[in-house]
């Protein structure tokens, strides 16, 4: 087993509370949670649960998920919870307003699949699964007002999402306020060390750490990590809002949605989605400001990764192949006119060497526009310096006009 120093190195890095004291205050309680590990030989036990609010697992879900597996290489006891039971009501925590409500029906064929699913991230040998309802179902009123009776309604109302639809008139139902008593009973059901869940998540995890004490038992240390932004750019990964992308999905299909998402957001999927080290992130980013990396190349290197994470190399190629084919060449003229860069010539100088622009001013405002693409990739940078390879690359703009820029010599 790893020293508690090398092992809270890597479990808490990645991790965001968005205040630095609970920031400390949680790190503290995991490394001595961590030493006592070690000087037992007992590993923790690990927990985040997923309600079924489809049948499909996506990659924001695997945020969480990695950093169970992260526990479960240095030894620890993960349990992967199934909210077959708090799915029925659905987490507001990230809602403007109530989710709708399912069946138990609904929930149980959307839960059949999350096993499987979970299984391309987690090992199956080290994963304990369990469902909610087992503890849940069996409440009594009597114990509901119990729970209940350990928070403040204004401990509720102070919450983002119930802030702003009370502030607005809007309708919060009780039953909203249940949930977080439900995921908190959980963490004392299955007596953990640990939870976690997203940033949006930190109310239900304090009230897993408050129930425990109520129980007479040792607060579990939480752990909150980024959320993951969807394929339109703005919204948070989810699959009400259609901005998903599914770990089982056939391969060209993740590696093309990969590829559509923003340029902005390329940071946010690099850091909580890849393996790849902080230092490497950092450095492709650098050479991304730097301009000597294009952004379609990155996204490119982003979409093997995340793909590859999930399928053998031979399918990750596949993908590639089958996106430069349909997306990337579906509308090029099989003959154009080709053009040597010069060294240092910007994407500025060529569209008015091309004869594509009548000026410079032009120019840039053809690439303002979103109006100029570089291998199909829209142009955000009118400076930007091409280095073509012995194929070529195709600068576009618009629709008709097209040039090869060839390497030099």
């Amino acid at each position: 087993m790893k020293s508690v120093d090398e092992q809270l190195t890597i479990l808490m890095r990645g991790v965001d509370f968005g205040d630095a004291l609970t920031y400390k205050n949680m790190e503290s309680e995991l490394r001595q949670r961590l030493q006592r590990s070690v000087e037992t030989d007992q590993p923790l036990r690990v927990y985040c649960g997923y309600d079924p609010t489809s049948p499909d697992l996506h990659l924001g879900h695997t945020v969480t998920m990695r950093k169970l597996r992260q526990f479960q290489d240095l030894g620890h006891h993960v349990v992967f919870l199934i909210g077959n039971f708090t799915g029925l009501i659905g987490d507001p925590s990230d809602k403007d307003s109530a989710r709708p409500q399912q069946s138990d029906e609904e929930v149980a064929a959307k839960a059949k699949t999350y096993t499987d699913q979970a299984f391309r991230v987690l090992d199956p040998k080290r994963t304990e699964v369990r469902y909610n309802a087992e503890w849940l179902s069996g409440l009594s009123f009597k114990d509901v007002i119990h729970l209940a009776s350990h928070f403040t309604v204004q401990q509720f109302l102070a919450r983002d999402k119930f802030a702003k639809r009370h502030a607005a008139g809007e309708a919060i139902w009780l039953h909203e306020f249940f949930y977080a008593l439900m995921q908190g009973y959980d963490a004392v059901a299955l007596r953990t060390d640990v939870q976690l869940g997203g940033t949006d998540q930190l109310f239900n995890l304090m009230a897993g750490r408050k129930l425990m004490e109520a129980f007479g038992m040792k607060p579990q240390v939480a752990l909150t990590v980024p959320i993951l932004v969807g394929t339109d750019g703005h919204l948070r990964m989810s699959k009400s809002t259609g901005n998903t992308i599914g770990i089982s999905e056939p391969p060209e299909m993740m590696y093309g949605k990969v590829m559509s998402i923003p340029d902005h957001v390329m940071h946010n999927y690099a850091e909580l989605v890849t393996s790849w080290h902080p230092d490497h992130i950092t450095e492709l980013f650098t050479q991304l400001e730097q301009g000597t990396l294009h952004p379609r190349d990155l996204k490119m290197t982003l979409a093997r990764e995340i793909v590859g994470l999930f399928y053998p190399t031979k399918d990750v190629e596949a993908a590639e192949a089958h996106f430069v084919r349909t997306i990337q060449q579906k509308q090029l003229p099989t003959d154009m006119p080709e053009l040597a860069v010069q060294p240092g010539e910007t994407i500025v100088d060529l569209l008015t060497r091309a004869g594509f622009a009548a000026s410079r001013g032009q120019a840039k405002r053809d690439v303002k526009g979103g109006g100029v693409r570089l291998d199909g990739e829209v142009v955000q940078d009118a400076m930007l310096v091409p280095s073509p390879g012995p194929d070529g690359i195709v600068l576009q703009k618009g629709k008709r006009n097209f040039v090869k820029l060839l390497p030099a010599g």
